[in-house]
């Protein structure tokens, strides 16, 4: 008892940061966006034929992307939500360059009641420097 009240501070200080780092994880997960590994995006890929949705621009997506996806650029998304309809229950994989984007556009796709989706973790740089292929 006595060690705690000599380190009540570090103690307060260790449990805050903790908090702060899972915070994210916690919040994206209880918005119903699960962010995936690259490893975990093959899986999901190959195994519930996810729709992969690439939120870069055209110039971007033209330099390599994952294959089959499909380009629909983040500052097209609300206008484009009608070709997506069909995906609303299906796992949805969203990518981007780094995963900002992704990040912005799974919010706005599950403002929209899609049910699965899923962010790529450090988006096409992350699949690059894993080595995995992309198509051109």
């Amino acid at each position: 008892m006595e060690f705690f009240r000599q380190n009540v501070l570090l103690i307060g200080l260790a449990i805050g940061s903790g908090l702060a780092l899972l915070l994210p994880m916690l919040s994206r997960s209880a918005a119903g966006i699960s962010v995936l590994s690259v490893t975990e995006a093959v899986m999901l890929m190959s195994r519930k034929s996810a729709l992969v949705l690439d939120v870069r621009e055209p110039d971007e997506f033209a330099q390599g992307h994952l294959q089959g996806a499909r380009n629909v650029p983040l500052s097209q998304l609300s206008a484009r939500l009608k070709e997506l309809e069909k995906f609303r229950d299906k796992p949805v994989l969203v990518v981007c360059e780094r995963g900002r984007r992704a990040n912005t556009a799974a919010k706005l796709l599950k403002a929209q009641n899609f049910t699965a989706l899923n962010v790529l973790k450090g988006g096409m740089q992350a699949w690059i420097d894993a080595k995995m292929p992309s198509s051109k």
